[in-house]
């Protein structure tokens, strides 16, 4: 039996394999991020959810920024409508209210037949109780420094609530 000319493409193994669009439009390589650990989080900006984990967030990326932790931020409007301005108002928003200076992506859509490619590598990765569906915003993906997915957490989880997780995911127990 000869090989096929058309071989199945090769499925991702690790988010550094993806590039995404910063809210700009700029094309991102995830590659850039080989060797940190990351927290991958669909923000909204009229969610009640909003307050707190921005907060939070900015105060876990202070804390760990400068030991190898990044945050990533995807906007998505999927739920309700929550996150309704542009990619630019979106991080207009989350770096003037909240000081955010982590990464903030184009918007994306999280679920549904045109889910963004780095969002089905994170569902395939962690299920849910749900299954691979997001279920709103401020779910999140802890991934480890090789770029594989390590810990799933629901809108509900604070993300304080994951420093000790973010901590051993960076050696530090």
């Amino acid at each position: 039996m000869g090989l096929s000319a058309s071989a199945p493409a090769p499925i991702e193994t690790s988010i550094h394999q993806f590039t995404v669009k910063d809210a700009r439009g700029k094309v991102v390589d995830l590659s850039i991020f080989k060797g940190k650990v990351l927290l991958v989080v669909n923000v909204a900006s009229k969610c009640g959810f909003t307050d707190v984990n921005y907060t939070q967030l900015t105060e876990l990326y202070n804390k760990y920024k400068d030991k190898d932790f990044e945050i990533l931020a995807f906007p998505c409007n999927q739920f309700l409508a929550q996150e309704p301005g542009t990619s630019e108002e979106v991080k207009e928003f989350a770096c003037t209210r909240y000081k955010a200076e982590y990464p903030m992506f184009q918007k994306v859509k999280v679920n549904g037949p045109n889910t963004a490619p780095v969002y089905q590598f994170l569902k395939a990765s962690k299920w849910s109780i749900c299954g691979t569906r997001i279920k709103w915003n401020f779910t999140k993906f802890l991934v480890d420094k090789d770029g594989k997915v390590i810990a799933r957490y629901g809108p509900m989880a604070k993300p304080l609530s994951m420093e000790s997780d973010i901590r051993k995911a960076l050696g530090e127990v």
